[in-house]
C-alpha cells in the first residue's frame, strides 16, 4: 500500500550551510515538500508558471515572505501563504529559530523559474 500517512518531525533534516527541501510525497496531480530552515536562510525567489504552490507555517515566529514587486509579508507559525501560478514567491527565516513549512504545488509536475530579488 502507498504511503498516505507522514510524521512530519521524523523528515525534517536541517543543515547550517543551506536551506533543506524535504520531499514529502509526489502524486500524479500534486508535489508535497518540506522547507527547513535555520535562522538567516531563505528559499530563493522564484515563481511556477503552471502551477499553484501554497506554504502551510508548521514552526517558526519570524519570516519574511517575499511577495513580488518588492512586496514583504512577515509570516509565522499558523499561517497558510498561496502563490498562484506566474507569481513570484520566496522567503527568509528572520527569526533566532528554526523555521519550517510544507509546500503543496500542482498540477505536476511543477516548473520552477528563479528569480533575481
Amino acid at each position: 500500500m502507498e504511503e498516505r500517512v507522514f510524521s512530519l518531525d521524523k523528515l525534517a533534516r536541517f543543515d547550517a550551510n543551506i536551506p533543506q527541501k524535504v520531499v514529502v510525497y509526489q502524486s500524479d496531480k500534486t508535489l508535497g515538500v518540506m522547507w527547513c530552515l535555520e535562522p538567516g536562510q531563505e528559499v530563493f525567489l522564484h515563481q511556477h508558471p503552471n502551477a499553484d504552490d501554497v506554504w502551510i507555517c508548521l514552526e517558526g515566529e519570524s519570516g519574511l515572505y517575499f511577495a513580488g514587486d518588492g512586496q514583504e509579508v512577515e509570516i509565522k507559525k499558523g499561517m497558510a501563504i498561496l502563490a498562484k501560478a506566474g507569481q513570484t514567491h520566496g522567503m527568509r527565516n528572520t527569526g533566532s529559530n528554526r523555521f519550517v513549512f510544507i509546500g503543496i504545488a500542482g498540477p505536476t509536475p511543477v516548473d520552477t523559474v528563479k528569480l533575481q530579488k
